[in-house]
């Protein structure tokens, strides 16, 4: 890849690439997007040296998996709540903890800890191997506790701020966009929202998510079919 693939990226005129999902995953059929070490670089991807090295003048964007995380017991943080209270765990308890459409453990994002844990994820992206900015994978899902699934969104109020809004999710990721672009005020965050959730791009001062620009998956999903 570094030796082929990304100089042709390059001297085809592009100026950007996104990496999708090279945290380490044990489970290969997720495409990476079932992570279970979300600071460490996949094996299957290079070592983290490797990594570094990734400049050639492009603009390079990391997907990060925030919006869940694999439910493997042996390998990741599934497992480590079993038998304590909810405010106790990384994940929500009973249904909400779980994605039935993804069989993976959804965050609790009120928690100090996943706080602690998911925000310093950011820093050590940007810090140690210098990426430009992230793709945020599955936005609609951490926005909303039905994660979005089997239901459409009209425009109206209620679509996006009810009772099935989740509050903490939504204050989780404006930390994130407030974080990102403190550390590096340049840095491009996208979200993968196919729910057209009004102020997810607006500045964080305004009382916005915050994030640059939306990426409107149910749309690139249909020239597939074209």
């Amino acid at each position: 890849f570094k030796n082929l693939v990304l100089p042709h990226i390059k001297a085809a005129g592009y100026t950007a690439v996104q990496l999708m999902a090279i945290q380490e995953h044990a489970y290969y059929g997720s495409f990476g997007y079932h992570v279970t070490n979300p600071f460490a670089v996949s094996s299957r991807s290079g070592t983290p040296d490797e990594l570094k090295a990734h400049r050639l003048g492009l603009v390079v964007l990391l997907d990060v998996v925030h919006s869940h995380m694999s439910s493997n017991q042996d390998d990741g943080l599934a497992g480590f709540d079993l038998g304590q209270s909810e405010d106790m765990s990384y994940f929500h308890t009973g249904d909400r903890g779980y994605h039935q459409a993804w069989d993976s453990r959804c965050f609790n994002y009120s928690n100090w800890e996943v706080l602690r844990l998911l925000l310093s994820n950011l820093r050590y992206w940007l810090e140690e191997y210098k990426f430009d900015g992230f793709r945020f994978d599955g936005v609609t899902s951490m926005l909303y506790w039905d994660h979005g699934i089997n239901r459409g969104f009209s425009g109206s109020y209620s679509d996006y701020f009810g009772l099935n809004t989740n509050v903490d999710a939504c204050a989780y990721l404006m930390l994130a966009n407030d974080l990102i672009h403190t550390l590096m005020p340049e840095a491009i965050v996208i979200a993968e929202d196919v729910s057209g959730m009004p102020s997810l791009c607006r500045p964080v001062q305004e009382g916005g998510l915050g994030f640059d620009y939306r990426l409107g998956m149910a749309i690139p999903d249909k020239w597939i079919d074209l």
